[in-house]
C-alpha cells in the first residue's frame, strides 16, 4: 500500500466566518485570528511528519492559501455541500488521513500512528472528548461513513463506528484528543485565546 496522503481541512480565516461558535468568547475577528494560528500549528506538524498531505480548502481563492501559508502547500478545493460531502469527495482517493485544524494537540507521532495503523486495519479513528473524532483514515473508499450524519453532535464518533461495524470494519484507534470548537474549549488552551 502506498503511504496514505493526509487532507488537512481549514476556513480561510476571515472574520465571522471562521470558528463561528467562538465568536461570542472571542469576538469575530479573535476566532478568525485563532483559527489562522491552529492551522498553521496543523501545517508544522503535517510537515514534520514527512507524510504526503494536501490542504482541502475553503471560504477563499487558492492564491489567498498560497499568499497565507506558502506555495508548496498542495491545495484542493473543498468543493460543495455539507460536511460528510466534502470528507467524502477526499477520501475518495484512498488510503488517506483527514484531520482538522482544530486540534491543538495533534502531533506528528499521530499522524504517523495512523498511516502505521492503515497497514494492518482497513481504518483508523481518533475519537475526540466532544463525541466526535478528530482523525479518520481510510485504505479504501468508504462513502457510506459520510451519508447524512448530525455533524458536530456527540454522536458522530458512535453513529461512526456503527457505519464500520456494519460493513465488517473495525477501525484501530488511536488516544482521544480534544479539538477546540466551543468556548468551554478554550480553558484547556488558554495560551491559544489570546
Amino acid at each position: 500500500m502506498r503511504a496514505p496522503r493526509i487532507a488537512l481541512f481549514a476556513r480561510y480565516p476571515e472574520p465571522g466566518r471562521a470558528k463561528t461558535r467562538l465568536i461570542p468568547a472571542l469576538g469575530a475577528e479573535g476566532a478568525a485570528a485563532l483559527h489562522r494560528r491552529l492551522t498553521e500549528r496543523a501545517i508544522a506538524t503535517l510537515r514534520v511528519s514527512g507524510l504526503p498531505f494536501e490542504l482541502r480548502h475553503t471560504g477563499a481563492a487558492p492564491e489567498a492559501f498560497r499568499e497565507w501559508l506558502g506555495a508548496d502547500v498542495p491545495l484542493a478545493d473543498q468543493g460543495e455541500g455539507h460536511l460528510g460531502a466534502r470528507m467524502a469527495r477526499a477520501a475518495a482517493a484512498a488510503p488517506i488521513i483527514l484531520v482538522g485544524a482544530d486540534v491543538p494537540d495533534l502531533s506528528s507521532d499521530h499522524l504517523r500512528a495512523a498511516a502505521a495503523a492503515l497497514e494492518d486495519h482497513r481504518a483508523v479513528i481518533g475519537p475526540a472528548l466532544d463525541g466526535g473524532y478528530w482523525l479518520l483514515g481510510l485504505r479504501e473508499p468508504m462513502p457510506s461513513l459520510f451519508e447524512p450524519m448530525a455533524w458536530g453532535t456527540d454522536v458522530v464518533l458512535a453513529e461512526t463506528l456503527t457505519r464500520f461495524a456494519v460493513r465488517g470494519v473495525t477501525p484501530a484507534r488511536l488516544a482521544t484528543l480534544s479539538d477546540l470548537d466551543r468556548p468551554e474549549d478554550l480553558a484547556r488552551w488558554p495560551d491559544l485565546a489570546g
